[in-house]
């Protein structure tokens, strides 16, 4: 008898005959099939240490890449924006209000792209072995918090040499970069396998992510928005993150609680909805790719 923690496993016997082993999907229930994720988190944690090892192997700069990109942008927007155009930032020095909205951004976005492409990316491995698919989007948005985390020390080296206080609130960081990996999973996870199907989803995430930035109060606050277009704002779920994480590292004004409630309720729903749709696919994804 063949024991597996995935699919189950039946044991056939015939006259004068090996046995023959039957392998099913597991539960389509959301439930389970998280649970049985949490059964393979060590192939969890391996799959994000090799895609982060793969993404700075032979280069010279390493993981300060993580650290040049957002860093060389908020200079750019500091110039463009802060100085030239004039963009308000609530009280707050331009470069860190800049460089907050470009952190908690870029996890987003490289969450969002490497989670659509992270089961092409893994044909050779989807097609040989047994394990639960949602391991690899998940596994892709992991290895970007550990950019997000050396992105935010200097963010608060910066905050120290521009004399901004760093209070309590910067305990609720974690709550924010949770919900941008949240929501570029909510998105992810489906791409990930309707892009198994129709590669176009690839040339497509660059002018979503793009178009997303725009509709995201990453170089300007939302409070430009006019007051009659917020509730259709925030349906963004970007909006309630990147307010809340300049909150959280600033402590300036009231916490966004409006903003973070739509916000919440968007991701989650996304996440139910791209599961389920991911689950319903699943058991084809290794015939297609």
């Amino acid at each position: 008898m063949l024991s597996m923690a995935g699919p189950s496993a039946n044991t056939l016997t015939e006259p004068d005959s090996k046995p023959i082993f039957l392998i099913r999907p597991g539960s389509s229930r959301i439930g389970p099939r998280l649970a049985e994720v949490w059964r393979h988190r060590e192939l969890l944690l391996f799959l994000a240490w090799r895609d982060l090892r793969v993404r700075y192997r032979q280069t010279a700069l390493g993981v300060a890449w993580a650290i040049l990109q957002p860093v060389l942008t908020m200079l750019i927007l500091s110039i463009i924006f802060g100085r030239l155009v004039g963009v308000p930032s609530g009280g707050i020095p331009y470069p860190l209000f800049a460089l907050a909205g470009l952190l908690v951004w870029q996890l987003f976005s490289f969450a969002l792209t490497s989670s659509a492409g992270s089961l092409v990316a893994n044909e050779r491995l989807m097609t040989k072995i047994y394990f639960p698919r949602l391991v690899l989007p998940i596994a892709s948005v992991l290895s970007g918090l550990v950019d997000f985390a050396l992105g935010l020390a200097i963010l608060s080296g910066l905050q120290i040499a521009y004399g901004v206080h760093l209070g309590w609130q910067l305990l609720t960081v974690p709550l924010f970069a949770v919900l941008a990996a949240g929501a570029a999973l909510a998105v992810g996870i489906g791409l990930s396998a309707l892009n198994v199907r129709y590669r176009d989803v690839k040339h497509a995430l660059p002018f979503l992510a793009q178009f997303w930035m725009l509709c995201s109060p990453v170089v300007y606050p939302s409070s430009l928005i006019p007051q009659a277009w917020q509730p259709v704002y925030a349906l963004n779920p970007m909006v309630g993150a990147v307010e809340g994480f300049r909150w959280s590292l600033f402590g300036q004004g009231p916490v966004p609680w409006s903003l973070l409630a739509v916000s919440t309720t968007v991701v989650v729903s996304g996440l139910v909805i791209s599961l389920v749709y991911f689950l319903s696919v699943e058991s084809t994804l290794a015939d297609v790719i």
